[in-house]
């Protein structure tokens, strides 16, 4: 097997140990091994010429999420943000880890912490890819759950803050997703479309 056929199975083990699981099309999936497909399922539909480095942080992107807990940090957005950037540095260099089992060089493994770490945002084509597939697949797959957890107006900011994130392509693509028709009401409404 080549090192990203072997980097891929070993962070496929890592999320398939996932306790949380999620329902998909009658099938139950560990939730961070169906999140990383769906990250990279939607990174080589969206961009089939991803450098490898961007291909491994798509399927990294959550790498055993579950075991920084958000609960472990305080309930508000000082927390929230401690929390977000602790697991960003924990999926970094769970990734590395197995990045040099997999024998690649170290300037390989910086690069895709780079991007797991989502540094240069908006400067950076490959880490700009990176955020437009998590927003991609935020929108297609976990925005809906959101719409019956919060009211329109958390909602609308939520919208505005996915977008802003994105880059004109990550725009036009994510109006091609098949929402219901008051979800895509209540995108146009946030954005003034």
């Amino acid at each position: 097997m080549t090192p990203f056929q072997n980097a891929s199975v070993w962070i496929d083990a890592e999320n398939a140990q996932d306790p949380n699981t999620e329902i998909y099309q009658t099938k139950t999936y560990p939730k961070e091994l169906l999140y990383s497909n769906r990250m990279y399922d939607r990174l080589m539909d969206f961009y089939p010429n991803a450098s490898e480095q961007v291909q491994i942080a798509s399927k990294a992107q959550h790498i055993c999420r579950w075991k920084i807990a958000r609960e472990s940090y305080p309930m508000d957005r000082v927390g929230y943000l401690k929390w977000r950037e602790d697991l960003k540095k924990f999926h970094a260099k769970l990734t590395a880890e197995i990045l040099e089992k997999a024998g690649y060089s170290q300037d390989f493994i910086d690069r895709v912490s780079f991007l797991i770490e989502k540094k240069l945002l908006k400067k950076d084509e490959e880490t700009q890819l990176l955020e437009d597939v998590i927003c991609l697949v935020f929108l297609e797959f976990y925005f809906d759950p959101f719409v019956h957890k919060h009211d329109r107006e958390k909602m609308k900011n939520i919208i505005l803050k996915t977008w802003n994130k994105m880059s004109e392509a990550g725009h036009q693509e994510a109006l091609k997703i098949n929402f219901s028709q008051t979800n895509l009401q209540l995108i146009k409404d946030a954005l003034g479309l």
